[in-house]
């Protein structure tokens, strides 16, 4: 609804016309978008199932998950250029719509994400380098190093983002992918950079997600899971 502004009146109104004015005034009054309101967006989203075979090397007999348990994510992202682009997640089922809900509100702020690619575009499905790469991903079956224990990314509950510009950082301060070395400043304000508290990151936090830049050892800025 939108509320137009009355004429103005010289004199003393009628007892009528000053409730009209008073009703004016409250129109126009609840017609201002709240603090936190998010304009309209031309953002889409499609959901597709996968197969063993569409997933490649990302997934393997043995995983915690089957590929009936997956959904491959089409959403659109701004990229790097500004420009509207396309790319595809593989998730668990049960996280279809947090994710839609996480890249719906990335796409209205415009945080740019570099690409968003499905590791198995990697030879072997290699993290590190879909990592050099910069690019965005959430499923692969695999554990986490050191550990004998899967990762969350094994179970489709988590996503990496931006992993050039947002690195992982082990206990021994070695860092992942191994090109990062100067993104470990974490002063600096390159496209795609994480910080606690941007809006990019509470988009996942404020909605339950966990952030691994939040972690003391390891670090892991890419890192948003959702058990």
């Amino acid at each position: 609804m939108r509320a137009r502004r009355g004429s103005i009146f010289i004199g003393r109104p009628s007892g009528a016309l000053v409730g009209a004015l008073a009703i004016g005034s409250a129109l126009l009054h609840c017609a201002q978008p709240p603090s936190d309101f998010m304009p309209p967006s031309d953002f889409s989203a499609t959901v597709r199932p996968v197969t063993a075979a569409g997933l490649g090397p990302t997934w393997h007999p043995g995983c915690p998950v089957e590929p009936g348990q997956l959904r491959r994510v089409e959403v659109r992202h701004v990229g790097f250029d500004g420009r509207t682009h396309s790319g595809e997640l593989v998730v668990n089922q049960d996280r279809v719509r947090q994710v839609i809900d996480v890249f719906e509100q990335l796409y209205r702020i415009r945080y740019p994400v570099e690409k968003i690619r499905t590791v198995d575009h990697y030879p072997g499905a290699d993290d590190e380098l879909s990592m050099e790469d910069n690019n965005t991903s959430a499923f692969n079956c695999r554990g986490i190093p050191g550990t004998g224990r899967w990762s969350f990314h094994a179970y489709g509950r988590a996503i990496d983002i931006n992993t050039l510009v947002n690195p992982y950082v082990d206990r021994t301060g070695a860092i992942q992918p191994k090109n990062a070395a100067k993104y470990l400043d974490r002063t600096r304000r390159d496209p795609g950079m994480l910080h606690d508290g941007d809006p990019a990151v509470r988009a996942f936090t404020d909605r339950g997600w966990r952030w691994g830049g939040h972690w003391t050892t390891p670090i892991d800025y890419q890192h948003f899971e959702l058990p």
